[in-house]
């Protein structure tokens, strides 16, 4: 066991233990602020993998602006956060595919990157190519701006709660 396994291992704990808590919660502030905990989790594995502005990049637009977007948002609206009960029969329907989703991915996981090693160096030039992506049509110009609507799209829902 080296540091950096052990600091994987609590980053990973934290991640996937605030994922867990933003779907287990009843309380839409207690939500919120696992998310932020999960957000602080995959920042620490972006640090792992040596890219700090992307680590940078996820505190800031994630936890600095959507997190905090998100919890005042909640905090704002006029309906109590308590929970609210809700009979939902389709529970264990989504909890077969779940379980089969992730029984899928642990085989995937198992059988091809078992034998894979470390990622070769990042090259020099690599933030470059990644503007060039970023502006090329057949490269991530698409998603990008996907990405950009949707989070607009958030922006302007939540203005409309907020005033309802």
């Amino acid at each position: 066991m080296t540091v950096t396994t052990i600091i994987f291992a609590v980053m990973a704990i934290f991640t996937l233990g605030g994922g867990l808590g933003v779907v287990a919660s009843r309380n839409l502030f207690h939500a919120a602020l696992y998310l932020v905990l999960s957000l602080f989790g995959i920042a620490g594995l972006f640090i792992l993998l040596e890219a700090p502005f992307l680590a940078a990049v996820q505190v800031l637009v994630y936890v600095g602006a959507i997190a905090v977007l998100i919890t005042i948002t909640i905090m704002v609206t006029r309906r109590l956060m308590g929970p609210v009960e809700s009979l939902n029969r389709q529970w264990p329907v989504a909890a077969v595919a779940a379980a089969l989703v992730m029984a899928t991915l642990g085989f995937v996981l198992v059988n091809q990157f078992s034998g894979i090693s470390t990622a070769p160096d990042v090259p020099a030039d690599g933030l470059t190519l990644l503007g060039a992506a970023f502006v090329d049509p057949a490269g991530f110009l698409l998603p990008f701006e996907v990405a950009s609507v949707l989070l607009l799209a958030a922006l302007i829902g939540a203005i409309v709660v907020a005033r309802d």
